[in-house]
Order: structure tokens, then sequence, then C-alpha cells
């Protein structure tokens, strides 16, 4: 992601965190919050945060620090709580105007919020898409937060760092193979790699090339996509092997750039997707929970 945000972005989560000075006759964007509550807030959020002073300045100074800092993740999530849903559920209008106000602001940094299932995401402007934000929707609908993870991990990183994205991405196929593993209550496979484990679900999920209930009209179609997932998940791994960063790389080394790393998450994505929706046709009465 690109960041250091620029300070117009800042004072912009400032004001919808803090709901902007007390002394204002315009009603606040965001949330009015005092100095406890804004507190209690970047503390929910894993941020260290004490005022001193005047809570707006105070609130300011830290969100600098943070986007000053190497890791990203710990503003990201502060923005991200800013518009949390759950927040405005007694004033839904409210949420679209802190939505649309953040994104005014963040367009100029070349970031959105965007509404994934019940969440709102900070996203990287060209990275949004489709499939991504389908699958991030029916993630949040089962709780299935390992996932989730893994999505956000692999779209924060698919430019800086495309080597973790890859990493991430893999993961996130696999996260899903072991929950329907486990709720099948299955052995999972001596193996945990990505093929050894999208092996293991192929059968209970009848996705295996060789089934023979396919209509004969379309038989060979389905046993040449069905092959060609296969291929795809084996292509996830192994990039993951030798250009992935689970086992180590050499410092200042880069394998691949963000194309690649954006192809092997896009693809991530569909086949996590698809997996997701075969068990929800196949297994309508049972809920995939995260594990």
């Amino acid at each position: 992601m690109p960041f250091p945000l620029s300070p117009q972005s800042i004072d912009a989560v400032a004001e919808i965190i803090s709901g902007g000075v007390g002394n204002s006759s315009m009603p606040p964007i965001g949330i009015y919050r005092s100095g406890p509550r804004i507190e209690k807030f970047m503390r929910a959020c894993n941020v260290d945060f004490q005022i001193i002073g005047s809570r707006v300045p105070c609130l300011v100074e830290r969100l600098i620090a943070l986007n000053r800092a190497d890791d990203f993740e710990p503003l990201a999530r502060v923005i991200e709580a800013a518009a949390d849903p759950r927040d405005f559920i007694a004033d839904p209008d409210r949420l679209s105007t802190v939505i649309d106000y953040l994104n005014s602001v963040l367009a100029f940094d070349e970031f959105a919020m965007q509404r994934q299932g019940s969440a709102v995401r900070l996203v990287a402007v060209g990275q949004a898409n489709p499939v991504l934000e389908k699958l991030g929707g029916v993630v949040d609908t089962i709780s299935f937060d390992t996932v989730r993870r893994d999505i956000d991990r692999a779209l924060a990183s698919v430019n800086q760092d495309p080597e973790d994205a890859v990493t991430a991405a893999c993961s996130a196929v696999e996260s899903v193979c072991r929950s329907i593993l486990l709720e099948l209550g299955d052995t999972l496979p001596a193996k945990k790699d990505i093929q050894s484990l999208y092996n293991a679900v192929k059968k209970p999920l009848a996705l295996d090339p060789g089934r023979t209930d396919i209509d004969s009209q379309i038989e060979a179609d389905v046993r040449t996509i069905l092959g060609g997932l296969s291929t795809v998940i084996n292509g996830i791994g192994a990039l993951r092997t030798h250009a992935g960063d689970a086992h180590g790389r050499e410092r200042g080394f880069v394998r691949i750039d963000a194309r690649i790393a954006s192809l092997a998450l896009h693809s991530a994505g569909t086949v996590s997707l698809f997996l997701i929706e075969t068990w929800q046709r196949k297994f309508p009465d049972r809920e995939l929970h995260r594990h």
C-alpha cells in the first residue's frame, strides 16, 4: 500500500474518530467522542494512546506517528474501525456520510473505503476485484476471519511485498480447505500444503475430474475446468515455495513483481470462493466455521 498518507487524510480520520472540536456549531461527521472514549477506541484497535492536553491534537499526533511507522497495519486497523458499521446501527445514513467523506480525501492517496459484506475495508485503488469483494462478503457472513486476514494481508502487500502476498494468498486457500475437512470430521492429510489439502477436499465436494455423474454434453468441459483448477492450485503452491517468503528469502532479492502476485491473489480468491460456494450448495444446512 502507498503509505504514508497525506496530512489531509490523517486530519479526516481524526475528525471521524473524535467528532471534531466540541464547540463547533456543525454536527459531527463521525461520532463525537470524549477524551476517555477516544482512548478506549484506540485501545480497542490495539494502539497505545493516552491524551495529554487537548484530545483532537493529541489524536492527530498519534495518527501521524502511526503513519510514519514501518508497519501500516495499526493505522489501517484504526481507519477501518472509524467506519465500523456496528457503531452506526442506529444511524446508517451517517455511516454512508462517513465513508463518502473518507473516500473523498483518501482518493488523493490512492485508497478507498470499500464495503465488503458486513464490514468496511481500506483497500488500495486498483486492487478492488469483484471476486475478492464477493469472497469478502462470504467469509464475513460465516465469520471466517482466518481467510479474511489472509486476504487483507495479501491485498496490503501485493505492491510493496509481492512475495508476502503470494504466501498469504496460498494460506487463504489452505484455510478454506482445512475448515471444510474439519467440519466434515475428516482427518487432515499428513502434508498440510495446499496441494494435499485440496486433494483431500475434492472427493467430499465432488470436484474430482473423474466423476461420472456429469451430463454427457458438458462432461469433457467440466473435466477440463476441474483439471485446470488443480493446475492453478499446484501453481499457487509452487509459487509460494519458490517465490514466497514462507521459507525465508535473501535480503533485497525479489523474485516476482506485483503483476504475478496479483495474479496469484486473484486466482486464490476465485478458488476459495468456488470451494466455499460448493460447500454451501452441497451442504446447505451446515455452516462452515473457522478453524
